[in-house]
């Protein structure tokens, strides 16, 4: 059973998941906040998933952030449409830069490297790799 995590936009969403062993945390998509549910129904009707990991987008004083909102939204029906999958947040302070500075040094082509999607998959890697890491111990 997989592990799936999103770093949650209102205008993207990036996905990633883990090997069905959890032991490797991979980008998997972009997709339209529109799209999700779909992509979601479609996905898990081929792979199995045991947990969600949601990006919690908190301020430095680890209050939450204006986007928040958004967030509940989105896990209140995650929550209801898939209520056997528990779902687990995570900081995600400092995802997109972390990401950023990760696709810079990756030697990808400049046009690439500035697609937006890009950082949101790889973010919500982060995301997931920082639930694999805390797991660990």
């Amino acid at each position: 059973m997989r592990v799936m995590a999103f770093d949650y936009g209102t205008k993207r969403i990036g996905i990633a998941v883990t090997d069905p062993m959890q032991l490797i945390a991979t980008s998997l998509t972009t997709i339209h906040p529109k799209e999700i549910w779909t992509f979601l129904a479609d996905y898990l009707l081929k792979e199995g998933v045991e947990t969600f990991v949601v990006g919690k987008p908190l301020q430095m004083d680890g209050t939450a952030s204006q986007s928040a909102q958004h967030i509940v939204g989105f896990m209140r029906k995650l929550k209801k449409t898939y209520p056997r999958i528990p779902i687990v947040e995570i900081d995600e302070r400092f995802t997109s830069k972390m990401a950023s500075s990760i696709i810079a040094q990756s030697g990808m082509k400049k046009n690439k490297r500035q697609e937006k999607g890009l950082v949101d998959a790889v973010s919500a890697t982060i995301i997931l790799q920082t639930y694999m890491d805390s797991k660990a111990f």
